[in-house]
């Protein structure tokens, strides 16, 4: 009899059986699916780019950083001015996340070649001492006329108080860098299914096992003649289709009605469900944890809150983490959540591969770890 029983048939009666009883739960599909379509419907109704109210530049590393103009725009209320890698600040333009890249040179009238370290640019005005130019990108216009509001004020104060004997001592040039549009959908929609998984994985996980243990029926499956591997195995795998069925929905949902960005297609797609089942098995071990630990129900969504709420707020979710001081970014960088987050956006907006999201796949690699570790010495039968 022992030798006939089929441990992979039982483990998938398991999966067959809790697959079910998700997909007839209300509460399971309101907050896997239907909560984060709704999220998504208005968000992306709203259209537009990312971005703040505030007009947020970026200096060119070759700026000339002598000048009184120069000068200004670092003291100006109205400007903020972005810090980075030149990496980090041509994908924050590039997102419309800043609005423009300023570069300040002096405008070299003659055919000799400038002062040492300095771009010799066309004569843009006989009566002007400098260029301010400007670039900026599709996904960036939305300040841009606040931007060249400010400027021309600023450089207007300075004529008059300085220089009344010239026509301007600057002149404003401009360009634009054609990039693929960045929708607000392409920030948000990965933000929403990592928001799907972590709550579903963490909140289902936990639930039901505790449920499981509470009511016996563990206890009873222990006692059967399938393995406890199997069993844990067949409740996941069921846990690990469902989540995915969400992530494919919205998917679909947000390409067809929002036109997300996926950008490579089938491929970025594919490669947004492997990493959403890496991440997808990191959080429910969470939830293992949390199912092991409880001493009854009601402290169980005390536990899943305190891991889950801050990342919510802290890894790119719902704003993006530049926001945030850059002390704190140096940290959250590290949280299960924003690795994921990060990764998604990378893989769909960037079309980056996998490999090249080895630091976030790592990230959650050793988080799995960490977690697995400790569900091995505190996962309980009865």
């Amino acid at each position: 009899m022992e030798g006939n029983y089929s441990q992979v048939k039982a483990m998938l009666a398991i999966t067959r059986a809790s697959l079910k009883a998700m997909f007839k739960s209300p509460q399971a599909t309101f907050f896997s699916l239907f909560f984060p379509i709704v999220l998504i419907t208005i968000f992306g109704a709203l259209g537009g780019n990312g971005g703040t109210a505030s007009v947020d530049i970026a200096f060119a590393k070759d700026s000339d950083t002598t000048n009184r103009l120069y000068k200004e725009m670092q003291t100006a209320r109205a400007l903020s001015i972005a810090k980075g890698t030149e990496k980090d600040i041509q994908d924050r333009l590039r997102k419309g996340r800043i609005t423009a890249i300023v570069s300040i040179h002096p405008i070299i009238t003659d055919t000799v070649q400038g002062t040492e370290g300095y771009t010799a640019y066309p004569p843009l005005s006989a009566h002007a001492m400098y260029d301010l130019h400007l670039i900026t990108t599709s996904a960036s216009q939305r300040d841009l006329p606040l931007l060249q509001s400010v400027l021309k004020e600023m450089i207007s104060r300075i004529d008059e108080s300085v220089y009344k004997d010239r026509e301007s001592y600057a002149v404003i040039s401009q360009e634009m860098s054609e990039v693929r549009p960045y929708k607000m959908i392409d920030f948000f929609l990965p933000g929403m299914i990592g928001f799907s998984l972590i709550g579903a994985a963490v909140f289902g996980v936990a639930f039901a096992f505790y449920s499981l243990r509470d009511t016996l029926v563990l206890k009873r499956m222990y006692a059967s003649p399938i393995r406890k591997a199997y069993i844990v195995l067949g409740e996941s795998l069921a846990r690990v289709i469902f989540q995915l069925f969400t992530v494919v929905v919205l998917l679909v949902f947000g390409t067809l009605f929002y036109h997300f960005t996926l950008a490579h297609g089938w491929l970025t797609f594919v490669d947004m469900l492997i990493m959403s089942f890496l991440a997808l098995i990191v959080f429910m071990g969470f939830g293992f944890f949390f199912s092991g630990i409880a001493k009854n129900q009601n402290v169980i969504p005390i536990y899943a809150n305190l891991f889950m709420f801050p990342q919510y707020f802290l890894s790119g979710t719902f704003f993006s983490k530049s926001a945030l001081p850059e002390g704190l970014q140096s940290i959250i960088k590290f949280l299960p959540l924003t690795a994921l987050n990060d990764a998604m956006r990378n893989i769909a907006f960037e079309g980056s591969s996998l490999w090249s999201c080895w630091r976030e796949m790592g990230i959650l690699a050793i988080w799995g770890i960490l977690i697995y570790t400790i569900v091995t010495k505190t996962f309980r039968w009865e």
